[in-house]
């Protein structure tokens, strides 16, 4: 009896009705001829509060929820979490369900409400999106159902507790992966680039057409078929492609709720699967004070398991990064002349002046591609009208800002140093762009 007691919790309009009985009550006190009639009322409303009771409880199962939650979270997108819910009563119900949410979301009104017809079974699909890698810790699955009187609710719970963990973005790799190599490059923003090199590996020898280059023909294939006929040569392949992190203080500021960190984290996964899919050998590390969580570029079946289990544990380290030890570090543990992606960020022509000997130095035996982001809060700043001295001021600064980003891209391609500016949002096309651009050009 005591744990009936602590499922049954009063309902709103529960509450609404009493009200009006006790007003009915407070008024009899003026005209007694009312008090009969109260009375009764409450003695009815009493026996239908009972019945109600009775109808919730009589049935010992009431309803079964199962709540389905995927093996990984996928950080920065919308992830599916399913709850399949059946009803054991003869009657209609009237449901609202609370799922314990991690704490990360900090979201404190969650609730879902829905009807569930008499002995019916039915599906319910709810979203979340978490913008921090790490472990989520879900709690119960709470159930209220209350008859069609809805006077009373009888709460349930379904559901042990569960730890889910919030990987990189597998999802952008899956969609990624599917657009790169279904011909659907331009729907999204990519250049499709026609090979107009070569380079060592050979494909097979072709006919002659209009644009092929003069120097591969063929002739001794000419002359025993008559005609024009020209070798062919595909992208060298096995080539190294290294995703250089940058976990310092300025990979902390949050665009989208998510860190440049995060978004360069995503893209370092999707890029790293791209260049296994064409036949090239795929690493990463990071680097702040420290070099760290090194992957050596290589071409196997596990190198993608591996990467993403990396990627699920870095941080951000809030110090300056030290670009003499990236230096150093690539000098001595890369030999081979590879294609180096290097996430990072500059706000200044002065930050950048100070880092720029390093990156020229690495650049004359790598093919070095510095990517960092555009602010794009004070792009949309510079799209507000300004209405008044502040905010000309304000405009003004910010205009500062933006072209001065614009100057860090030219400061770096005088150099010779191949260069991505971008807003967070789309730094995985951009830079999946151009290393196509790359293998197209037969840069490396």
């Amino acid at each position: 009896m005591r744990m009936i007691f602590k499922k049954i919790y009063l309902t709103q309009r529960f509450f609404i009705v009493f009200f009006l009985i006790v007003t009915l009550f407070m008024v009899s006190y003026f005209f007694e001829d009312l008090l009969g009639v109260a009375k009764i009322i409450f003695s009815l409303y009493l026996t239908v509060f009972l019945f109600d009771i009775v109808l919730l409880f009589g049935n010992k199962k009431g309803i079964d929820a199962t709540r389905i939650l995927p093996k990984k979270l996928s950080n920065g997108d919308q992830n599916s979490i399913d709850i399949t819910v059946r009803n054991h009563y003869q009657f209609p119900l009237q449901l609202r369900l609370i799922d314990e949410l991690p704490i990360q979301f900090q979201i404190r009104d969650f609730e879902i409400k829905t009807v569930l017809h008499k002995a019916k079974e039915k599906s319910l699909t709810y979203h979340l999106r978490p913008t921090e890698r790490g472990e989520y810790h879900f709690g119960k699955l709470n159930s209220y159902v209350s008859s069609p009187l809805r006077l009373v609710e009888r709460k349930q719970q379904f559901c042990d507790t569960a730890t889910v963990p919030n990987y990189p973005s597998f999802l952008q790799l899956k969609k990624f992966e599917f657009i790169a190599f279904n011909n659907k490059l331009k729907n999204y923003g990519l250049k499709k680039i026609r090979r107009i090199g070569h380079t060592l590996e050979f494909e097979q020898v072709k006919e002659y057409v209009s644009g092929d280059d003069i120097r591969n023909i063929n002739w001794k294939a000419t002359a025993k078929q008559n005609h024009l006929m020209v070798n062919q040569y595909q992208d060298e392949k096995s080539q190294p492609v290294y995703s250089i992190i940058d976990t310092g203080r300025v990979m902390k500021m949050p665009f989208e709720q998510l860190s440049l960190l995060d978004h360069a984290i995503n893209a370092t996964l999707v890029i790293s699967n791209i260049v296994l899919k064409k036949h090239d050998k795929t690493g990463m590390f990071t680097f702040s004070k420290t070099i760290e969580n090194r992957v050596r570029a290589q071409k196997r079946k596990s190198q993608m398991h591996l990467i993403l289990e990396t990627l699920y544990t870095i941080k951000t380290n809030f110090v300056e990064s030290d670009f003499s030890r990236l230096h150093i570090d690539i000098k001595r543990s890369i030999t081979q002349r590879s294609l180096l992606l290097l996430f990072t960020n500059f706000e200044t022509l002065d930050a950048l002046h100070r880092q720029l000997p390093y990156l020229q130095s690495i650049a004359k035996t790598h093919l070095l591609v510095v990517i960092f982001f555009e602010n794009t809060e004070l792009q949309a700043s510079l799209l507000k009208p300004a209405k008044n001295t502040q905010q000309i001021f304000e405009k003004t600064i910010a205009e500062k800002f933006v072209y001065e980003k614009k100057m860090i891209v030219n400061e770096l391609q005088k150099h010779g140093i191949q260069t991505i500016l971008t807003a967070p949002e789309n730094l995985t096309i951009n830079t999946i762009n151009k290393y196509l651009e790359i293998k197209a050009r037969g840069l490396l």
